[in-house]
């Protein structure tokens, strides 16, 4: 719910990690090469092994089919982007929270 309200004033980054995957391990490198604009958004890490129910309440939420690792972008109460595997990346993150 916090996500959501937030999401009404500026976009929401999701981003949903494995720690023990070794794809999502390099997807976390490609958002990490290019520095989030934090300026222009909000970013928030979810680690799928601890928080599962979080992720399912997030894939519901925002009726977005979960995947690991996965990327999504909030406006306005509504998932708007997402991305999952090898098709994240830090620059593409940063042009959808323009």
């Amino acid at each position: 719910d916090e996500i959501k309200k937030l999401s009404a004033e500026r976009p929401v980054v999701i981003f949903k990690h494995s720690t023990t995957c070794g794809i999502s391990a390099a997807a976390k490198s490609r958002l990490e090469a290019v520095p989030f604009n934090s300026e222009k958004g909000t970013f928030y890490y979810l680690d799928l092994l601890t928080y599962r129910p979080v992720s399912n309440a997030v894939a519901e939420k925002f009726g977005v089919v979960h995947q690991s690792p996965q990327i999504i972008v909030i406006r306005d109460g509504k998932a708007v982007q997402n991305n999952s595997h090898h098709a994240i990346n830090g620059a593409l993150v940063n042009e959808w929270v323009e």
